[in-house]
């Protein structure tokens, strides 16, 4: 459940900025945030112009009573960026207070947004533009002060840029269940495959450090860091692949309450599941549905679509289990040579095309095994990008967690209802993906862009 949304009109004492400071006067560093905090207003609001280039029709509609019509979105994404930036950082005045309660993501379930009188295309478009417009002159004259947390290095300009790309993803996902053709493009993943690889690896067991202190736009819930000791394991190299689904399917792994948790089977059999969603069969051959066009399901892809009780059935069926959150975050970030945990699989560099299918810049997971200059320390491939993967863990707080700046982002979907997914996906935005990033969503879940890979114990002693 991909969620950056306060409250409008939250108030957020004593952090409106206090007079201006001219760039020229602020030091290197501050203008280097400043270059960087530009650059990605720009990428996350280019998406979001190519995401809604539609007809009114189409932004206007709503396409699953799961998601949001398509001009919610846009003009939710201008409304939280006023308010947080322009409202709490600028101290400026309501631009249009009569909105607020229109794009408040808590008083509003998605499948009533329809029926509000919300802003049309051009007034979405023309709200946002202007919000935007006055942010980069805010942005200019902000200073970057350590003095005030929700300023040091950019954190609130950071927040709302992934709360943008955030929301961009979930437009995409829209998009994959809009009927008729598709209107999006975009070529496919590289082959960047290096040959077989083992099945899995084991991870020795030992402590390592979860979260962080350091990660200067992490959220809530990736803080603090702490030591957790995690028991060896073994892991799969890459995601479960279509094929290896295929096979669980062809076994009747969906006719067997063997393989299901109670909980599992009675949604498996309420929902009448019995294939990844968007999958549907052809005589001998399975197809599906991806942004319009349907086509064969590739097998050598990882799966895609499937829910948490599906992928914990599938595993179950294997002989193995879901790796837990903790077993997940050590094996994409612990390093075993230096006993530090990276800021991503690879190391501490920012993502790039070669090592990570990230930001929407193919509309398809990569084939399993690609991206080798992406592996983790311990030879995992994939575990950045191509799809988010389900953990066993429940999302819960980390030792000494403190709501910040706001208790809507975190702090009340803790619990058993929600499961954890890790990594990122295809359409996860680099911005908004990085090894202490922590997604969840209820167990059901199928129309987000997830997967998974399988874990077994490792030896004892």
């Amino acid at each position: 459940m991909l969620n950056a949304d306060p409250k409008p009109g939250t108030a957020i004492p004593g952090t409106a900025v206090q007079g201006t400071a001219a760039p020229g006067s602020d030091n290197r560093e501050a203008e280097a945030v400043r270059e960087r905090i530009a650059g990605e207003l720009l990428a996350a609001r280019e998406r979001t112009a190519g995401l809604t280039a539609l007809d009114d029709h189409d932004l206007t509609a709503q396409h699953s009573p799961l998601m949001s019509p398509l001009v919610w979105d846009l003009a939710h994404i201008g409304n939280q960026e006023e308010l947080w930036l322009l409202r709490n950082i600028g101290g400026r005045a309501p631009m249009r207070p009569e909105i607020d309660p229109l794009y408040d993501a808590f008083e509003h379930p998605r499948a009533e947004r329809p029926k509000l009188p919300l802003l049309p295309p051009d007034e979405a478009r023309a709200y946002a533009h202007e919000v935007r417009g006055r942010v980069l002159d805010l942005l200019a004259a902000t200073p970057m002060d350590d003095e005030l947390p929700l300023l040091r290095d950019g954190f609130a300009f950071g927040m709302i840029v992934q709360h943008e790309q955030q929301h961009d993803e979930t437009m995409l996902i829209t998009h994959q269940l809009r009927k008729g053709p598709g209107v999006l493009a975009a070529p496919p993943p590289p082959v960047t495959a290096t040959g077989p690889l083992p099945a899995e690896v084991l991870i020795p067991g030992g402590p390592f450090t979860m979260g962080t202190d350091t990660e200067p736009w992490s959220l809530d819930n990736e803080r603090p860091a702490h030591q957790v000791e995690v028991a060896a394991f073994h892991l799969d190299t890459t995601p479960v692949s279509n094929g290896a689904y295929q096979r669980f399917i062809a076994d009747g792994g969906y006719d067997n309450p063997r393989w299901w948790t109670a909980e599992g089977w009675a949604h498996r059999q309420q929902a009448g599941l019995s294939a990844p969603l968007f999958w549907s069969r052809d005589g001998g051959q399975w197809l599906r549905r991806r942004f319009g066009a349907v086509e064969p399901v590739p097998a050598d892809e990882p799966v895609l679509h499937v829910s948490w009780y599906e992928a914990d059935a599938y595993a179950r069926w294997a002989g193995r289990r879901l790796p837990t959150e903790a077993e997940w975050e050590k094996a994409a970030r612990h390093d075993p040579a230096t006993g530090r945990s990276r800021r991503y699989p690879w190391g501490d560099q920012e993502p790039t095309a070669e090592l990570a299918n990230l930001g929407q810049r193919h509309l398809r997971p990569a084939p399993v095994g690609s991206y080798p200059e992406g592996e983790s320390a311990y030879g995992v491939r994939q575990l950045m990008g191509d799809v988010w993967e389900w953990t066993a863990s429940d999302f819960t707080p980390y030792p000494g967690f403190r709501a910040w700046p706001y208790k809507e982002y975190s702090e009340v979907f803790f619990g058993p209802e929600y499961k954890v997914l890790r990594g990122g996906c295809f359409a996860a935005a680099p911005v908004a993906s990085r090894g202490t990033f922590r997604n969840w969503d209820y167990p059901i879940r199928r129309q987000i862009f997830a997967g998974f890979r399988t874990a077994r114990d490792g030896e004892v002693g």
